[in-house]
């Protein structure tokens, strides 16, 4: 196994509108689109789009919505044996609202039931032996306690800002730290303009490495072998839905093949780039 990503996976609820209501008034939009999706699905679907052998540690409920999950991880492919559907749970939803420019503004309805526990994490570790894992750090603490416990890879990738009753003390126990420049921003408590200047704060909270995802403008990276910026190709804007996922499944696949960090970012900005350019997260199957 190649990489194994911990996370969420839930089903994708999207609408394009002319523009965001103002309150009291209602957008008209369009046909609702329902789609697999879940930031922990996206990555693990991207990471199997650029050729690893990928396992996702998630759960769903076992309703029609759990089982389009399992349809697309399938066809992906992506490994099953850490995924479960459960029988007491409904499969959590997000909605996905995309407007003209391809900005999209989400809404997650948890599922507490499917929520991953310390001891799913700890029971599913030991079917699989991956050589990177990907965690997002806003599970539940126990949950991110178990995965830096359990986690015996050569990398340990950790996405998204900690949950609140975690703190920063988890960015120690990283290899790589990835975020987009809101979330820099959110962790760090203030905004830059340089994303070169968030990564290198970011680094300074514990993680070996960082990477800050900055939209059009690429990707800046900081390690002991120093900091740079990969710069993002102009590209027609569809959606972002999905764009920072792509980006990690990609960044995931490539330093687990054992490439630079400069070039396993820049293979990653190409795959966001690409991402933003479809409706939605990719999750075609990609042609071997």
């Amino acid at each position: 196994m190649d990489v194994l990503v911990v996370g969420r996976a839930n089903v994708d609820i999207t609408v394009r509108i002319p523009h965001r209501p103002t309150p009291g008034r209602t957008a008209f939009g369009s046909p609702v689109l329902t789609t697999a999706g879940g930031k922990g699905l996206n990555q693990a679907v991207a990471a199997a789009r650029a050729g690893a052998r990928v396992a996702l540690l998630a759960n769903a409920g076992a309703d029609d919505w759990g089982r389009l999950l399992i349809r697309t991880l399938r066809q992906a492919p992506v490994e099953q044996s850490c995924f479960q559907l459960l029988s007491s749970a409904r499969t959590g939803v997000a909605i996905v609202e995309v407007t003209p420019d391809g900005e999209s503004y989400v809404v997650l309805a948890l599922s507490p039931e499917t929520e991953l526990t310390g001891q799913h994490v700890r029971t599913r570790f030991r079917r699989v032996s991956p050589s990177v894992v990907v965690t997002q750090l806003d599970l539940r603490p126990e949950a991110v306690d178990a995965v830096l416990r359990e986690q015996r890879a050569r990398l340990l990738i950790g996405n998204l800002v900690p949950h609140p009753d975690i703190g920063p003390a988890v960015f120690a126990g990283l290899d790589v730290f990835v975020a987009n420049e809101h979330e820099a921003a959110a962790i760090l408590g203030r905004r830059d303009d340089d994303p070169v200047v968030l990564a290198c704060e970011l680094r300074a909270l514990g993680p070996r490495t960082s990477v800050v995802t900055a939209g059009a403008r690429g990707a800046a990276y900081a390690s002991d072998d120093g900091t740079g910026l990969i710069d993002a190709r102009r590209v027609s804007v569809v959606d972002t839905s999905g764009a920072g996922d792509a980006f990690l499944g990609a960044l995931a696949a490539r330093l687990a093949e054992g490439h630079p960090l400069p070039a396993a970012v820049t293979d990653a900005v190409t795959a966001g780039a690409m991402a933003v350019q479809v409706d939605g997260p990719d999750l075609r199957p990609a042609e071997r």
